[in-house]
């Protein structure tokens, strides 16, 4: 890959087929295959991303909102696109772009099957999810008379699936917590089944359910961080397939200037870090608005320049961070590391007490991204 001459988020499409294949690879030949691309592509480039998949045959797409999916569809993805969260100010825009909404109240439900019936639309469908025990989104169990009721009422909309979302599949302390979600859903999906007299797709496992729990696969399985390169931080026995599984994103930036810091003086706003002795500290072109938080500050969070760790001194700036580079062999101008497949975004996120999730979700959209293949 070419040295960095500027803060880049390199996508390694690669690394992303490899991944997309291993995990394929852990399903039945007939379990379909949905891509979950919301967030950016959690923080890599939506588009792109859901281009090159549809190219693998995604059968589908997951994004989380509306305006998510309107911007597939205009960069040309033609696979279905399952909207996650739909807000019933966008239901116009969803019906427009041929998206698929996910309903979990009978609110929602009504107020969709109330525009679908004025577009006199036929059997449009629609995903109705099930709350069996994340407590986020979802229909009750005992909801499922008063869906039927709703469905059978209209020729406007048709379900498509009904799926659920696991709480704690990557934990094994919660195993059977897992296996009455499991049997939860087994159950609903059986009743609405026998009731509306056809059988929709059923859906439940995320990326860690795919791999831990293969008796739970049914019709299909969503995966979101697993594309990107990662397993579950506290899988069940999945340190192998954490293995098998390559980030695509390497996080580059450069140095752009290296001071001399004498004992006593102060680096960064509000003096957060003060020199006890001669260091050399390396001024990087990236901050808290490119995604780096002000939580990997004052030694916690580190970085890569020629093969060594170089610790961020003091506060992150907005656009910057300071590191400290007093034995590293380096220059202005040496391409630096920020995560990428050796010094990975877990990794980086551990020192933080947080989540690879929440780091590259949050790299900012004036991070430029540069595609590799090959």
């Amino acid at each position: 890959m070419p040295k960095a001459q500027e803060t880049v988020l390199e996508i390694d499409l690669n690394a992303l087929k490899h991944n997309f294949e291993h995990l394929k690879s852990r399903l039945h030949n007939d379990t379909m295959f949905m891509a979950v691309v919301k967030a950016f592509a959690y923080g890599s480039d939506a588009c792109t991303i859901a281009n090159y998949l549809q190219n693998l045959q995604a059968d589908y797409f997951a994004v989380a909102f509306v305006h998510e999916g309107v911007q597939l569809r205009k960069a040309g993805i033609t696979t279905p696109i399952l909207v996650l969260h739909p807000q019933s100010a966008n239901f116009n825009a969803l019906i427009q772009n041929c998206l698929e909404p996910n309903l979990y109240n009978i609110k929602i439900l009504n107020e969709f099957i109330a525009i679908a019936s004025a577009e006199k639309l036929s059997e449009y469908p629609i995903h109705v999810k099930f709350n069996t025990g994340l407590n986020r989104l979802g229909f009750a169990e005992n909801d499922v008379d008063a869906i039927v009721s709703k469905v059978k009422g209209t020729s406007a909309v048709k379900i498509k699936s009904v799926f659920s979302h696991l709480a704690a599949s990557e934990d094994l302390n919660e195993k059977t917590f897992t296996l009455n979600q499991i049997e939860k859903f087994k159950a609903i999906a059986k009743n609405i089944t026998q009731q509306i007299g056809y059988k929709p797709l059923l859906h439940l496992c995320n990326t860690s359910g795919i791999l831990n729990y293969p008796e739970a696969h049914f019709d299909m399985v969503r995966s979101g961080i697993g594309l990107y390169g990662f397993g579950i931080p506290i899988a069940i026995g999945t340190e192998k397939d954490n293995k098998n599984l390559k980030p695509i994103g390497t996080l580059k930036t450069i140095i752009s200037q290296i001071h001399s810091i004498e004992k006593g003086e102060s680096i960064g706003y509000n003096r957060a870090f003060t020199a006890d002795a001669f260091l050399r500290s390396a001024t990087l072109p990236i901050g808290h608005a490119d995604g780096i938080g002000r939580q990997y500050g004052k030694g916690k969070g580190y970085v890569i320049i020629n093969n060594q760790r170089a610790y961020i001194l003091g506060n992150v700036c907005m656009d910057m961070i300071m590191v400290d580079v007093t034995n590293i062999d380096c220059k202005e101008g040496d391409e630096v590391i920020v995560f990428g497949p050796s010094n990975t975004a877990e990794n980086l996120a551990e020192t933080a007490s947080t989540i690879s999730y929440e780091l590259i979700t949050a790299i900012s959209q004036r991070v430029k991204r540069i595609f590799v293949e090959g």
